[in-house]
């Protein structure tokens, strides 16, 4: 059975969400529940008919968002370096935590390790398309500076999750530019196009405006540019639907088109909401850590610990290494 550890004590809500999150996992799906944090607090919000589903690990310091990354090597009592740590003692196959994302990302690459051939792992996210059909964006934080053998790596790595965990025959990757043509870009791009360009998977350069189309199933870019683009995209959504819920209210007969479009609008808000993939997994690690919001609902909880629970079970990490071995970097 497939064993999660859950940083309960990392989140800005308190751990009230992420415990009602991991009820709501348990009900669908069946796994075992470590969750790390102080017992004592934890215990008594659990319904006891899902005890037998859920294993308890002390922990009584808590890493805080003010605090630095590097913080979280030398307090060991914290949370989230108890429950990386589990799933390096392999008593874990996960981790899953929606708390201080830096200190969660550097645990995870120095104590579970790297994949062999790893570079540098990257953080990857699921952005909204049209169709329904999410596409995977990395790196999106994890490395502001990159060389092209790294942005390489990110494909390959890329590839493979959206195969083995999204469920994506054949997908296709794409390499986050100014232009489509090879010759477009900082030297970075166009020497990351030139070791990308035989690959199978490899579509070629996009631009911004083809990452929400179905050109490709995978953008590839360094992690300075990722997290503008994740944040600006965050905030496009956000405004948006403020606009729309502004313009609705300043008239009568646009509140009447609104009631008959319920459903559309449910079906957008359901599209650009960041909870229905839950977290964002560290690709290139020896195991599998998601790395969620810290204004995670227990839906966002649920789902990154289905996104940890499809992770597992799969081949990803194997894939990946037989990828990166046929390199030649």
């Amino acid at each position: 059975m497939i064993k999660i550890a859950i940083d309960v004590m990392g989140g800005d809500f308190g751990s009230k969400p992420i415990i009602e999150g991991t009820i709501k996992a348990l009900k669908e799906r069946e796994f075992k529940a470590i969750l790390v944090g102080k017992t004592e607090n934890i215990k008594p919000l659990i319904p006891s008919r899902y005890l037998k589903h859920i294993d308890f690990v002390e922990s009584s310091d808590v890493l805080q968002m003010s605090d630095s990354a590097t913080d979280a090597f030398k307090r060991k009592n914290t949370s989230i370096y108890k429950a990386v740590d589990l799933v390096r003692q392999k008593e874990a196959d996960a981790v899953v935590s929606v708390g201080h994302s830096g200190a969660t990302m550097s645990l995870a690459t120095l104590k579970i390790g790297r994949l062999q051939g790893v570079l540098r792992p990257a953080i990857a996210t699921l952005m909204p398309r049209p169709s329904g059909g999410p596409v995977l964006v990395l790196d999106v934080g994890a490395n502001v500076d990159c060389k092209a053998e790294h942005l390489v790596q990110f494909a390959i790595m890329g590839e493979a999750y959206a195969r083995d965990v999204l469920g994506v025959q054949n997908p296709k990757v794409g390499l986050l530019s100014n232009g489509e043509e090879k010759s477009k870009g900082n030297e970075i791009t166009k020497n990351t196009y030139e070791q990308l360009k035989n690959l199978d998977c490899f579509y070629g350069s996009i631009e911004g405006n083809d990452i929400f189309s179905e050109v490709v199933n995978v953008v590839v870019c360094d992690g300075f540019v990722g997290n503008i683009l994740l944040k600006t995209s965050e905030g496009v959504a956000e405004s948006i639907t403020k606009i729309i819920k502004n313009s609705i209210g300043k008239s009568p007969l646009a509140i009447a088109g609104a009631l008959l479009m319920r459903r559309v609008f449910k079906s957008l808000k359901k599209q650009v909401d960041y909870a229905e993939y839950g977290g964002a997994p560290l690709l290139g690690i020896k195991g599998c850590a998601i790395i969620g919001h810290g204004k995670s609902n227990s839906k966002a909880v649920k789902n990154a610990i289905f996104q940890a629970i499809v992770f597992s079970n799969s081949n990803i990490n194997e894939d990946i290494k037989t990828g990166l071995s046929k390199l030649e970097i």
